[in-house]
C-alpha cells in the first residue's frame, strides 16, 4: 500500500543520531508540521535539529489528501456560537493566512510542487439550512464563501457552501525543497523528555526548546492529551479515467465522499472509523463500489489510509504543551485538516520561540482544556501502565489457535492474557500481546491493513508487534 505523494517524489537519506548533542531547539517529528515549523525557525537564525522515529514525511504526511484549505468542515457558525465573534475570526485569520503562506514560500522558492488553487465545497445530500449558516457565518468573519446549488459531481445535491482562492499541491515535493538545509536525523526516536532533554534511542539531545510535532503526542504527563483526543481513520483510492472535478470537495456527513483530482486522477476518500475498529476490514471494497458506481469507466492505480487525532472542539492544539513544561511546545489535534494546521503550527510555535507577538494563537491555546491541575488518579493509575510494560516474546500451543484460518486474526485468552494472532496465506503464525504499550488498553485487529490499531488513543502496530504510529514509543514484542 503506497500514497500518491511517496511514489512521486524521494528524499535523500538522512543519518541516524549517534552522539549527545546540543541545539537550541529540538523538534520531534519530521512531518509537515515539524519541518514547517523548523524552516520557519532556521529562515529566523535559530539554530534547530529534527528527529524522527522512522523517515522524514514517512507517516501521517504521505498519506494526506493535501488540500490546503481554511474550510474545515462546518465549523465557523459553531466557533461563533461557542466561542465568540473575536476567537472565531482568530481561527478564520490563521488558516487564510496559512494559505497565503504556503503560496508565498512556494512563489519565492520556486518550488515545483502541482501548487493549484481551487475552490473547496462542503455539500449536503439532504438539507441547506447548516449550509446557509455556515455561508453566513464565514462571510462574517472574512472569508470569501457563497452558497451554490450545483457541483461538478456525478449527482445531485440540495446544496454547498464554496470557499474561493483555496489550493491542493503535492506535498513531498514542496518538502524535498524547504527541507534541504535542515539536519534531520532519521530512524531515532525520543523515549522520553525531561526539562531541557531529550532522550532518544540513539542518543540524548539537550536543547533550550523542545517541540513536540509527532501527530500524537508521546509525552502523557503533564498536559494529558490522551484524555482530550481520539484517532480516526479515513480510507482514499486513486482513480484513472474518472472526471476532471474542478475543485475540492466533502459531503457534510461523517461518512460520505470527497472527492479532488491530481494530475490524471481523482482521489475519492470516505469511511471516517475510529482508528481500532476495523475487525471485519472491507473499507477499501466499499470505496471500490462507490468508485464503480459513480465513474464505472475508471480503474483503481493507488489506494491508501490516513489518520488523524480529533480534539473534543474541533480545534487544535498548539502552543505550550503545558503549564508545567514552559519551554516544551506542541502541534497536534489537526481534525483532518493537516496542511493548513501544520503551516499554523509554524507560525505560532516560531512566534512563541522568537517572543513575537502572535493574534491568533488564544484559540489554539492547549491551556483551554489543561487537565494538568484536575486530574485524578485514573490517568495516574493508566500512566504506570505504560510504565511497566515489557515486551516479551510469546508461546502459546497450537491447539489454542488451529480455528484461526490463513490470512486471518483472532484474539484468544491464554493463561489470563489476551493474545493476538495473525495466520498469513502460508500458515505462519505471528503472536503479539493485545495490550497497548502506551496506556494498556486492548488492541484491535485491522483486516484492511493487517495491524493492530488503539481503539484509545489510534497506536498502531504490524502484525509481527512493530510499532508504526505514536503515541506508543515500544514494540508489542522483544526484538
Amino acid at each position: 500500500m503506497q500514497s500518491i505523494w511517496s511514489e512521486s517524489c524521494k528524499f535523500r537519506k538522512r543519518e541516524v543520531l549517534d552522539k549527545d548533542i546540543k541545539t537550541d531547539t529540538i523538534i520531534i517529528g519530521a512531518g509537515m508540521a515539524g519541518i514547517l515549523i523548523g524552516y520557519m525557525l532556521k529562515q529566523n537564525g535559530i539554530d534547530v535539529i529534527l528527529i524522527d522515529a522512522a523517515e522524514m514525511a514517512s507517516g501521517n504526511t504521505k498519506n494526506t489528501t493535501a488540500k490546503i484549505t481554511s474550510q474545515h468542515d462546518l465549523i465557523y457558525d459553531k466557533l461563533i456560537s461557542e466561542f465568540g465573534e473575536k476567537k472565531a475570526r482568530q481561527y478564520a485569520k490563521a488558516n487564510e493566512l496559512a494559505i497565503k503562506k504556503y503560496k508565498e514560500i512556494i512563489k519565492e522558492r520556486k518550488i515545483d510542487c502541482e501548487f493549484e488553487e481551487k475552490s473547496a465545497y462542503v455539500y449536503s445530500l439532504n438539507e441547506v439550512e447548516n449550509i446557509k449558516k455556515e455561508v453566513e457565518a464565514a462571510n462574517k468573519l472574512g472569508i470569501s464563501a457563497e452558497f451554490v446549488e450545483s457541483i461538478n459531481l456525478p449527482f445531485e445535491i440540495k446544496g454547498a457552501i464554496k470557499f474561493n482562492n483555496q489550493a491542493q499541491f503535492n506535498p513531498l515535493k514542496f518538502l524535498k525543497d524547504i527541507s534541504n538545509d535542515l539536519v534531520i536525523y532519521e530512524n531515532t526516536r525520543a523515549l522520553e523528555i525531561k526539562e531541557n532533554l531529550v532522550i532518544t534511542n540513539r542518543g540524548n539531545i539537550t536543547a533550550n526548546n523542545i517541540v513536540v510535532a509527532t501527530h500524537y503526542p508521546i509525552m502523557n504527563a503533564p498536559g494529558y492529551y490522551f484524555m482530550k483526543m481520539h484517532q480516526e481513520r479515513s480510507y482514499v483510492i486513486a482513480l484513472e479515467n474518472a472526471e476532471d472535478v474542478n475543485g475540492m470537495y466533502i459531503d457534510v456527513e461523517k461518512n460520505g465522499c470527497s472527492f479532488r483530482n491530481y494530475k490524471d486522477l481523482l482521489l475519492l476518500g470516505a469511511i471516517d472509523q475510529r482508528t481500532g475498529e476495523n475487525e471485519k476490514g472491507g473499507c477499501y471494497d466499499k470505496l471500490r463500489k462507490i468508485a464503480k458506481d459513480l465513474y464505472p469507466n475508471s480503474k483503481e492505480k493507488y489506494h491508501w489510509s490516513a489518520q488523524d487525532c480529533m480534539t473534543i472542539d474541533k480545534i487544535p492544539y498548539i502552543g505550550k504543551y503545558s503549564e508545567q513544561t514552559p519551554n516544551v511546545y506542541v502541534a497536534t489535534g489537526f481534525n483532518k485538516w493537516g496542511m493548513t494546521s501544520s503551516m499554523v503550527s509554524a507560525m505560532i510555535i516560531s512566534d512563541m520561540i522568537l517572543d513575537k507577538e502572535n493574534d491568533f494563537s488564544e484559540i489554539f491555546s492547549p491551556k483551554r482544556f489543561d487537565l494538568s491541575l484536575s486530574i485524578g488518579n485514573i490517568a495516574n493509575d493508566m500512566i504506570e501502565t505504560a510504565k511497566n510494560f515489557i515486551a516479551q516474546k510469546i508461546y502459546i500451543p497450537s491447539s489454542k489457535i488451529e480455528h484461526i484460518k490463513n490470512g486471518h486474526a483472532g484474539i484468544v485468552e491464554y493463561n489470563d492474557e489476551k493474545i493476538g494472532v495473525y495466520k498469513n496465506n502460508d500458515g505462519k503464525e505471528f503472536i503479539v500481546s493485545t495490550k497497548c504499550p502506551h496506556l494498556g488498553c486492548q488492541l484491535g485487529w485491522n483486516a484492511d491493513e493487517l495491524t493492530w490499531d488503539c481503539p484509545c488513543h489510534g497506536s498502531r502496530f504490524d502484525y509481527r508487534g512493530r510499532l508504526i504510529g505514536s503515541p506508543a514509543t515500544k514494540d508489542l514484542i522483544d526484538n
